[in-house]
């Protein structure tokens, strides 16, 4: 199993990125909150990982911290919840908004997430009940290094739809945001909250 991948980040474009370690590269797919926290093309990196393999491939997932590792083991543990859903799930909100939620049976902000209905909702709160006391926060991700890149709005609009979203309302989630300087993980991330609420 790989736990932990450190080397050098070659490419990023939600939800994946690849990491150079001693010249191999690593295609991993981190939920938005990790991309907030990555730093420049380039630079060096530290994530922790779970592997999943499956008849059609292994496929590696990275993470910012411990918790949100932590709580993506929790999510594919729960029926009819996969790891593309999980992602989703982390990407749409913090860790610490989804434990309340299921804390607060909140399922009215859970529904609001891609791919998760109501039944969906109910059955998260349901069974991340039971897992709560299993799961302690870390602290999170560090804040997003700031930096422009000219086609971010195309970018967030891109990253959006591999999370789940129609393109139609990825588009209007996009056009929500005053995007004028922000980089495409600023972009997502203010997207998502508004959606969120």
């Amino acid at each position: 199993m790989i736990g932990r991948l450190q080397g050098v980040l070659i490419q990023k474009q939600a939800p994946r990125l690849m990491l150079d370690v001693h010249g191999v590269g690593y295609e991993v797919e981190a939920p938005m909150t990790t991309f907030y926290a990555l730093p420049a093309l380039g630079e060096a990196v530290t994530l922790l990982t779970h592997l999943v393999s499956r008849e059609d491939g292994q496929f590696l997932y990275g993470f910012a911290s411990e918790s949100e590792r932590a709580l993506f083991r929790h999510l594919i543990r729960v029926n009819g919840v996969g790891p593309r859903l999980a992602l989703a799930i982390l990407s749409g909100m913090s860790a610490d908004a989804f434990i309340r939620c299921v804390r607060e049976r909140d399922s009215a902000s859970l529904t609001r997430l891609p791919g998760i209905g109501k039944k969906t909702a109910e059955r998260l709160i349901v069974e991340m009940s039971d897992r709560l006391g299993e799961w302690k926060h870390d602290g999170g991700a560090v804040p997003a290094q700031i930096g422009v890149v000219a086609s971010a709005i195309d970018d967030a609009m891109a990253a959006l739809v591999a999370l789940g979203y129609k393109p139609a309302e990825a588009g209007r989630m996009v056009q929500s945001v005053e995007s004028k300087g922000l980089s495409s993980e600023q972009i997502i991330r203010f997207a998502l909250q508004r959606a969120v609420r």
